[in-house]
């Protein structure tokens, strides 16, 4: 299950990076915060999207993995369109979680590096690679 909001430019580039190493071995899942996002991540070749806090409710409690940004976590974030009750869903989920260290210019986070977007994206799909038992 790949999560975006705004307008899914990440998650697109999630969704290609998951086709490219995967191929169609993996179902994709977009969800997004809005139509938009949804909309991006469909493009970028993922299998089935929808839109919204209650489809995000729905779909992360069978997810067997979640990709997205941290925002995606952080209540109110993305400029509101991360809703606490989203929020709370991702987080609750159980599903392991892959999460990019990117975040709005209010948040630090320590212990981390500042890599660019495309090495982000290259470890994290080693993660989802390792946690499925493939080799990318």
């Amino acid at each position: 299950m790949v999560v975006d909001g705004m307008g899914g430019r990440i998650g697109q580039e999630i969704v290609q990076r998951l086709r490219a190493a995967f191929g169609e071995t993996v179902e994709i899942l977009a969800v997004g915060t809005n139509s938009t996002a949804t909309s991006a991540m469909l493009k970028a070749g993922a299998n089935r999207g929808a839109t919204g806090e209650n489809a995000v409710r729905i779909t992360a409690r069978d997810a067997d993995l979640v990709i997205g940004p941290l925002s995606v976590l952080i209540p109110n974030s993305m400029m509101g369109e991360v809703t606490p009750a989203l929020a709370e869903a991702l987080s609750l989920s159980p599903a392991r979680k892959v999460i990019l260290p990117l975040t709005n210019p209010r948040l630090d986070l320590v212990g981390t590096t500042k890599d660019p977007l495309p090495h982000l994206l290259e470890e994290a799909i080693a993660v989802v690679a390792s946690a499925l038992g493939k080799e990318v």
